[in-house]
């Protein structure tokens, strides 16, 4: 009799819990397999955005894992299990974990947030934290940068973030700024002609905008032009070269002088 109720004991226990396993392990496989597919959604969604496949594979981690710990917090509900203190103790270690891994948070939070705002893309040539270069790539943690001089620098996401970004061709056109100074005695009219012929002869120079030639400025030493035509972001340095080399060799055939700073010193005598 004593033997009939300890089995008797031992079905209901096994009866009940058997139904919470089984509830555990159900909860377990479709909390996963939602979790993979919300990932996968989320992976497409970066991918039509053209994000970098770096940060997408970081970010489809990072949300299949979240998933996870919330699916296993789920089906041990299902067992009965107290899930409070878990959780507090899951929080206690993130905390930790985040004052730990600060700075390289830091750092992915500035990679989020260069892969949201766009402030460049890889290939843009760009000034950021105080570098000049081609964007190789655009990673978790830093961003890879080739120099004009063709040397690679690595930067912190978050040094990129905290100061200005500067992206010198994401426009299609820019504009070319040039000042040419001239003499006191020479012709200005002249002068200007040439600048104007030089920019209608160069076919990289747009017409519209259309490119603009001033006198700006009676400076010291010089009587100051300013060149202003706008071309392609491609032709930029090309132009700008071109044009300051044709400037001075024109300038010198007809004969108007470039002039450099000059200062004239007057020196006098005392009476011993």
């Amino acid at each position: 009799m004593e033997m009939d109720k300890i089995m008797e004991t031992v079905n209901f226990y096994l009866t009940a819990y058997a139904f919470k396993l089984l509830a555990a392990i159900l909860v377990f496989l479709i909390g996963k397999w939602i979790a993979r597919r919300l990932a996968d959604l989320f992976v497409k969604l970066l991918q039509r955005n053209k994000i970098e496949p770096t940060i997408i594979k970081f970010f489809e981690n990072v949300i299949y894992y979240v998933l996870i710990v919330l699916v296993l917090v789920a089906a041990a509900a299902q067992l009965g299990i107290n899930t409070t203190s878990f959780l507090t103790i899951i929080g206690a270690a993130g905390l930790a974990v985040g004052l730990a891994l600060k700075d390289s948070l830091s750092n992915i939070a500035a990679g989020i947030m260069i892969v949201f705002l766009r402030p460049f893309t890889v290939g843009d040539i760009v000034t950021a934290a105080g570098t000049t270069g081609r964007v190789e790539s655009v990673n978790i943690f830093c961003t890879t940068i080739d120099t004009l001089d063709n040397m690679r620098v690595t930067i912190p996401n978050s040094n990129i973030t905290t100061d200005s970004i500067t992206n010198l061709f994401v426009n299609p056109t820019r504009r070319v700024d040039l000042v040419f100074g001239i003499g006191y005695e020479d012709d200005i009219a002249k002068a200007k002609q040439i600048l104007n012929d030089l920019i209608a002869a160069d076919s990289r120079i747009l017409k519209d905008p259309a490119p603009a030639v001033a006198l700006i400025e009676l400076a010291d030493s010089s009587v100051n032009f300013v060149v202003r035509p706008w071309v392609n972001s491609a032709d930029y340095w090309p132009v700008y070269c071109d044009l300051t080399e044709k400037v001075k060799l024109t300038f010198d055939r007809e004969g108007i002088s470039i002039p450099f700073p000059q200062r004239d010193v007057h020196l006098y005598r005392e009476a011993a």
